[in-house]
């Protein structure tokens, strides 16, 4: 069995490899197979009858070799996550993700540089936890192509609601919870990885957070910005839209606006992802998972 102090070292090993494959803003160079025809200044439904069906579809993440393609789906009152993959030129029929765990709702994918898979499950964090919270787990690849067993990320989880994770380049890693001390029934946090570890969790604080709800945050490679989701406010073109935010020079953020008509409707808009190659903004509207040029995102100072 690998212990936990190895995988934080090939973590450190890997995102320090993977950065100097990156370019100035963190995003990575990624050979991704896009699907024809591209978007450009609209919003389309990604991999129709693929990923965007005729059932809940959400969420979106690359595997780092660009081949692999993770979302959830909702059916049978759970959340299931799902994977497609590109081979002999063309996307396969997606196949359950070979992690899932039938009795409990897995969601949120999302993959570090090195391969490793967080997500948000209801699975019990020990034999005797009868809590249905959600909280933040990770999984490693091996060489053969399964997954390690889930390892609950128990510096970022609390005894509320943990779920929806982005990780910047540096391994800080942003997420949403409802627990005690947020300023509306979710807010959105960061957690520092600090010599191998991960920080106690830190409330991003007014500038993002309201009373309203705050949830799917994503942040970009370098820190510069974040896209979330927030429901309600008195901006809103729908009951929830994409919000950006930008870092000031001090660490601070500037408060967060609506992301405007382009990206958001009167639907619910949420589940933002930047791909890793920084060209395409996924995101999740009216039941299915969405995609855009990056290059209509807000521009930052």
């Amino acid at each position: 069995m690998i212990s936990n102090q190895c995988i934080r070292c090939v973590f450190i090993l890997a995102t320090a490899l993977a950065t100097m494959q990156c370019s100035r803003d963190g995003t990575r160079q990624t050979a991704i197979a896009y699907p024809t025809p591209l978007p450009d200044t609209t919003a389309l439904p990604f991999l129709p009858g693929i990923v965007s069906s005729d059932s809940l579809d959400f969420n979106s993440a690359f595997s780092p070799d660009g081949k692999s393609f993770y979302f959830a789906r909702s059916g049978k009152g759970k959340w299931m996550i799902y994977v497609t993959e590109f081979a002999a030129g063309s996307w396969s029929k997606p196949q359950l993700a070979a992690f899932n765990e039938p009795g409990y709702s897995q969601a949120d994918p999302f993959i570090t540089a090195d391969g490793t898979l967080y997500y948000i499950s209801n699975r019990p964090k020990t034999a005797g936890d009868s809590a249905s919270d959600y909280d933040i787990w990770r999984i490693h690849p091996r060489p053969d192509g399964s997954w390690t067993s889930p390892e609950n990320v128990e510096a970022v989880n609390s005894d509320s609601t943990e779920y929806y994770v982005s990780l910047a380049a540096n391994g800080n890693l942003y997420f949403a919870s409802n627990r005690q001390g947020s300023a509306g029934s979710h807010d959105i946090y960061v957690s520092r990885f600090v010599d191998g570890y991960h920080t106690k969790p830190e409330n991003l604080g007014p500038a993002i957070n309201s009373e309203q709800m705050e949830h799917d945050p994503m942040i970009a490679p370098d820190e510069r910005y974040l896209l979330f989701t927030s429901v309600d406010r008195k901006d809103s073109r729908g009951s929830g839209d994409l919000y950006y935010s930008w870092r000031n020079a001090d660490g601070t953020w500037v408060p967060a606006k609506n992301m405007g008509a382009r990206f958001n409707t009167d639907s619910y808009e949420y589940c933002s992802y930047l791909t890793p190659d920084g060209k395409y903004l996924f995101y999740s509207s009216a039941f299915d998972v969405k995609w855009i040029s990056k290059k209509y995102l807000p521009r930052t100072p």
